[in-house]
């Protein structure tokens, strides 16, 4: 990457004591390791609207399509000032080019999935979304997004990773790309990553593609942006990653002798079986992809598509 990746992030998962107690929630995996590779741009919506530190406790009541924002104890409605509100930030937040944005879960303000909605029973719902979540993914429904919650599993943590290196690609290849060549270019070198999450989105890209020409460039460019990042959203499995080592296997068969054939169909087979991590015949292919200098494999971002130090493929 030219440059660090900026991602959106709820300010107390930085340590930030913003919280309506006037604690945090320091994340240490988000500050201390993904830290090195991200520009962070931080947002606390209920101390950037105005409320105090500490506060009253905000909660989410009526319905899950359409709930309001009100103090747990005193009943002040403050839904359409915090709309308001996020209406201006969001414009601030598209001039600093995110590609990416963590949210604080279960935040009546900035939960992205799984918020409590209280109801007229008094019993509560876990389908609201946040009001500054929401009105973030409506306005940018292609950036990756994310909970702090749910970055704890590793699958999710690396799609949500491989996401936003996918994404910032992307934003790259716009400033150089003005061909469709580019575009079948800039495809070529994701085909594997793409296939391992989503076989049905790396064939719909395909066709696409092949019909290009039938397109003005910007409306192919905005259908493919859709259709990619709709395809990362599928978790990479260890059957459609197994797929995708088979796959590649098959570009040694002329290289490889008959005992470096079975050693790297073993790794395989044991990733499979999830006796081993994903790092490790990702590895050994990686050795096969430089010693052997295989042109179609070496441009792959399926076999370096984050940093090698978030070791994200070790848990995988």
């Amino acid at each position: 990457m030219e440059e660090k990746i900026k991602l959106g992030i709820s300010s107390c998962l930085l340590g930030e004591k913003v919280r309506y107690d006037g604690g945090h929630k320091l994340d240490h995996f988000l500050v201390e390791t993904l830290g090195r590779n991200v520009k962070w741009v931080a947002v606390c919506p209920e101390v950037e609207y105005g409320l105090p530190i500490p506060r009253e406790a905000l909660r989410l009541i009526g319905t899950p399509e359409a709930p309001r924002l009100v103090t747990s104890r005193t009943g002040i409605d403050h839904t359409d000032r915090m709309r308001e509100w996020a209406k201006k930030r969001l414009r601030e937040l598209e001039r600093e080019d995110l590609c990416g944005f963590i949210f604080k879960s279960k935040s009546p303000s900035s939960g992205m999935r799984s918020v409590k909605v209280y109801g007229p029973s008094g019993i509560p719902s876990n389908r609201g979304i946040g009001i500054f979540a929401r009105a973030f993914m409506e306005a940018y429904p292609l950036i990756p997004v994310e909970d702090d919650g749910r970055l704890n599993d590793p699958s999710l943590r690396e799609n949500f990773i491989e996401r936003i290196f996918v994404f910032k690609r992307w934003k790259q290849f716009k400033k150089k790309g003005r061909t469709i060549g580019d575009l079948i270019s800039f495809h070529t070198d994701h085909k594997l990553s793409l296939l391992s999450h989503s076989p049905k989105h790396y064939h719909e890209l395909g066709s696409l593609l092949a019909k290009g020409k039938a397109y003005a460039l910007q409306d192919l460019y905005s259908e493919y942006l859709k259709k990619l990042m709709n395809g990362y959203k599928m978790i990479a499995t260890i059957k459609k990653n197994t797929n995708v080592l088979q796959h590649m296997m098959g570009y040694f068969r002329a290289h490889l002798s008959k005992d470096e054939t079975e050693e790297l169909r073993d790794v395989i087979d044991e990733y499979y079986k999830g006796l081993i991590p994903l790092i490790v015949p990702i590895v050994l292919i990686s050795h096969y992809v430089r010693k052997y200098d295989e042109p179609y494999l070496k441009r792959q971002f399926y076999l370096n598509p984050h940093p090698t130090e978030l070791m994200l493929r070790n848990h995988v």
